[in-house]
């Protein structure tokens, strides 16, 4: 991971197609603020064609649609979270309230429903394997539904980026 700013779709609108709002300067709006989501709204303007007034109100639009999100990313070494995980999750019955209960986990960065060997992925970010191992065996195998999981400890991560955005 990297400090930074980043823009990127919100979970939420992953999954649809852009809404008609999202045209073509929205679009390329946002692959201007992925590049730097500190850049200022009148270099912004200069590369998209609009006054830095249009693009301050588009991507006030873009943000209240759920569309984008502008966030900083850091690199959890050095904010003291020293292990990484991927967890994959089999789930007895419904997955919506064992998704639900790992979203509200500070623990648990990113969920998502999957088809293949595991129901749930949840990528886990924590101080030590103390934490991590508590987090597994207190907070997720106790879920109801949780039937088992596996988990894929990170020992290095080579590439993460957020520039998927529209393409």
């Amino acid at each position: 991971m990297h400090s930074g700013l980043v823009v990127s779709r919100s979970a939420d609108s992953r999954n649809r197609q852009p809404s008609p709002s999202v045209d073509a300067v929205s679009l390329a709006i946002i692959e201007q603020l992925q590049e730097d989501g500190r850049r200022p709204y009148a270099s912004i303007g200069k590369a998209v064609g609009l006054s830095e007034a249009a693009v301050r109100q588009r991507v006030q639009k873009l943000l209240d649609q759920g569309v984008m999100q502008i966030v900083a990313v850091t690199d959890p070494l050095t904010v003291g979270l020293r292990r990484q995980a991927m967890v994959g999750i089999n789930v007895e019955g419904d997955l919506d309230p064992v998704a639900d209960a790992l979203t509200a986990m500070a623990e648990c960065e990113y969920v998502v429903m999957t088809a293949g060997s595991f129901d749930l992925m949840v990528e886990i970010v924590c101080e030590d394997d103390d934490h991590l191992l508590e987090t597994i065996n207190k907070k997720i195998r106790t879920l109801p539904g949780v039937r088992s999981t596996e988990s894929f400890v990170y020992l290095k991560l080579k590439k993460q980026t957020y520039m998927w955005g529209t393409r």
